[in-house]
């Protein structure tokens, strides 16, 4: 019989040279809050892929979502990452989402801020967040789901080890109406 996920050991923080990833806790709010405000116009530009962003930020909302994603981290159920440097300043999240622990598989998502971006933060945090995936969790698939405009989404996918697999056409769309592409992107485990 499969472990139940909830009774799985999944490590609560990550470390990479220049990082520390972990779980959102309560009292996070105020600083995810601050990042998303920074932010807010890069991540909506892609409305079809974070629809989150659309609404009105604030540091209640921000601070739901944290203690959301602690309760999800606890549940394994959603395992969310909030990514610090070595100034304990909020560089970015990374997620491991859309979990099909019979497989096990995963959805990566991420965001950076803004005033850090093209510095490999990014990158960095869902290179550790995969190969976390691969050798502690036992995933046999880690996909991501960036829009193909997306330039920046799609390096970070590629950095991180991900394969492009595929372009769905006119898969999603924009609050306005307006369809978008969305690439799918992966990496596979071994099987067995």
């Amino acid at each position: 019989m499969p472990l139940d996920p909830i009774l799985r050991e999944i490590a609560a923080e990550l470390h990479t040279d220049r990082l520390l990833l972990r779980p959102p806790r309560p009292g996070d709010g105020v600083r995810v809050h601050e990042a998303v405000v920074e932010t807010l116009d890069a991540l909506r530009a892609w409305p079809a892929s974070l629809p989150w962003a659309m609404a009105p930020p604030s540091v209640a909302a921000s601070e739901t979502f944290c203690r959301e994603s602690a309760a999800a981290f606890l549940k394994r159920s959603e395992l969310v990452y909030l990514v610090f440097d070595s100034r304990d300043s909020l560089v970015a999240a990374c997620s491991l989402h859309g979990i099909h622990w019979s497989i096990p598989k995963f959805e990566l998502g991420f965001w950076c801020r803004s005033g850090r971006q093209r510095q490999g933060l990014a990158s960095e945090a869902a290179s550790a967040l995969v190969r976390h995936a691969f050798e502690s969790l036992g995933a046999k698939r880690v996909e991501a789901f960036p829009d193909e405009a997306n330039a920046g989404s799609r390096s970070v996918c590629e950095a991180a080890g991900l394969e492009l697999e595929g372009v769905l056409r006119n898969e999603r769309v924009t609050p306005s109406g307006e369809p978008r592409n969305t690439c799918v992107y992966a990496a596979i485990g071994l099987r067995g």
